[in-house]
This record gives C-alpha cells, sequence and structure tokens, in this order.
C-alpha cells in the first residue's frame, strides 16, 4: 500500500469520531436539504408543469425515411423470422410423434408433390428472401466492423444493393431453382 494510501487511511480513521451517529464509525457526507412535504394533488401539480417545460424529442415522422432505416428493421425482421420459423419447426418435429403428425421427410415430400408449380415457388421464394436479405446484410455489416464503406454514399449504395440481390437471388432461388 503506497504511503499516501496509509495517510488517508489514517485521516479517515482519526476523523470518524467526530462524525459518529447512527452509523458507527462510519464516515457520512451531509447534504442539507431544504424541503417540504406536500400532498398528492399539489406534487402532482408541480410535477405537469415541469413535465410542461420539458424538451419534446422528435418523432421520426419529421425525418426523411433512409434506407437504413428499413435495413435495421428487415434485418431484425428477417432474423426473428428465420429463428422463429426454425424453433416451431424444431417444436413441432419432436411433438409429431405425440401429436399424431406425420413430418417424416416421405410425408412432407408427397404434400409437396401435390402443390401446383406457383405454390411451390411462392414457398420457396417466401423462405429464400428472408434468408437472403439476412445473410446479405449480415456480410454487409461484416463490412462496416472492418471500418470500410461507412461514407453516406457507400451506405446508400450497399443498403439498396443488399436489397436488389436479396430480390435476384430469391427470385432465382424460388423460381428457377
Amino acid at each position: 500500500m503506497s504511503s499516501m494510501r496509509v495517510f488517508q487511511l489514517g485521516l479517515r480513521r482519526a476523523a470518524a469520531p467526530a462524525f459518529r451517529g447512527n452509523f458507527a464509525g462510519r464516515m457520512v457526507q451531509r447534504r442539507l436539504a431544504n424541503s417540504q412535504s406536500a400532498s398528492q394533488s399539489s406534487a402532482e401539480e408541480i410535477l405537469v408543469k415541469q413535465r410542461v417545460n420539458r424538451p419534446v424529442s422528435p418523432h421520426l415522422t419529421i425525418y426523411r425515411p433512409q434506407i437504413t432505416w428499413y435495413g435495421s428493421m428487415f434485418n431484425r425482421l428477417t432474423g426473428i423470422i428465420l429463428s422463429g420459423g426454425l424453433y416451431v419447426f424444431g417444436f413441432a418435429y419432436l411433438a409429431a410423434p405425440t401429436l399424431g403428425w406425420h413430418l417424416e421427410s416421405q410425408s412432407l415430400i408427397a404434400t409437396v408433390a401435390g402443390w401446383s408449380a406457383f405454390t411451390k415457388a411462392s414457398a420457396k421464394f417466401a423462405v429464400a428472401m428472408p434468408f437472403f436479405y439476412h445473410s446479405l446484410n449480415g456480410v454487409r455489416h461484416l463490412v462496416w466492423d472492418m471500418g470500410r464503406a461507412m461514407t453516406n454514399k457507400a451506405v446508400m449504395q450497399t443498403g439498396w444493393g443488399v436489397v436488389g440481390a436479396s430480390v435476384a437471388a430469391s427470385i432465382y432461388y424460388g423460381f428457377f431453382v
């Protein structure tokens, strides 16, 4: 322990008896405040008057929407959709034998084989779109983590690039594969 610290502790111990009271030797800092009790209704009136003078933070409606807003929102939504779908199917697959559902591969293949071509393509697109958007936007964030493409122009270009690439990849895998 340094000599300065020893000196400070010694001073505190020497001064402690002067501050004893209900605190049994602990040093307590006192701050005297002038206050008065108020009834519930007058306290609420004071609070309402204070709220009137508080600054109000601007609402989103005064700003022009930007690709970063939509990108962040859709990245979160697609993450929820993908993980939620995985959990729902996982729990359904585990509960299937007990509930009498047939979620074996053969049953699923037979069910999907009975769908029309448009229904199959739409289902594949509905799964592909969140997957591609979330994946490509994740790559975009990794690029940002490396400190690249952080200018306003690059952020807008990569945002719209992710949207375009996601739609193109989803249409390709949904309707042509």
